[in-house]
């Protein structure tokens, strides 16, 4: 087997996140005037942060120290609203479990705060993931490879033992600034033919087959 440590994107990629994130950006723009988004347009602001998620969603024209307060709002309405409508898409535990069973280290990064990586990891895959890394200060956010490069330091495996697994072009991105091997998700907050655009050699439509690919690989 020739991976030992596998990495996983968390919204879109392990959790349907979409209706927290959604009801919590709306909530936000409500409050400070400005018109609501539907979930299939927040959808696509979404693998950036939470910074990019708010930029995109208000108005044109917002003064940054206005876009700054909203950026805060979010945060800490999120926090309070994360686990509300959030749950794994279908066949993740499973999938967890097959490859903890295997040996194989599991890790989390993401761009959400870091406080919602690691309170979801261990609210919905409790004693599943090794290490979580959300978005936190001094460290610059995927595409840039290093949280995925701090986590494969963590576990003193090499690049050619690693394999990353998401959903967007941010981390296909990723994958190929670390210089370690991927597996894009269909299911998760991207179009098929996007995936397909970027070139990718994995992509699977079921956690099924992406454990075949990392387990007989």
């Amino acid at each position: 087997m020739k991976y030992k440590l596998a990495i996983f994107d968390m919204d879109g990629t392990i959790l349907n996140t979409l209706d927290d994130i959604t009801d919590s950006t709306n909530y936000t723009l409500r409050t400070y005037g400005m018109p609501e988004h539907p979930a299939e347009i927040i959808k696509s602001f979404l693998g950036n942060g939470t910074r990019h998620l708010i930029e995109k969603a208000v108005v044109d024209g917002t003064k940054e120290s206005v876009l700054e307060d909203m950026i805060a709002f979010y945060s800490d309405y999120y926090r309070d609203h994360c686990k509300i409508k959030t749950g794994p898409y279908d066949g993740i535990p499973e999938l967890l479990k097959r490859l903890k069973k295997a040996g194989i280290y599991l890790a989390v990064v993401s761009n959400k705060p870091d406080f919602a990586v690691k309170s979801l990891s261990d609210e919905m895959f409790y004693g599943l993931f090794d290490l979580s890394v959300g978005d936190k200060p001094g460290q610059r956010i995927k595409p840039y490879p290093d949280s995925v490069n701090a986590v494969i330091d963590h576990f003193h495996v090499s690049k050619n033992e690693v394999i990353y697994l998401g959903d967007s072009e941010v981390d296909y991105q990723t994958a190929e600034n670390a210089g370690i091997d991927r597996i894009m998700v269909s299911w998760g907050f991207r179009s098929i033919g996007l995936l397909e655009s970027l070139g990718a050699k994995y992509i699977v439509n079921t956690p099924e087959e992406a454990g075949n690919i990392i387990l007989n690989s």
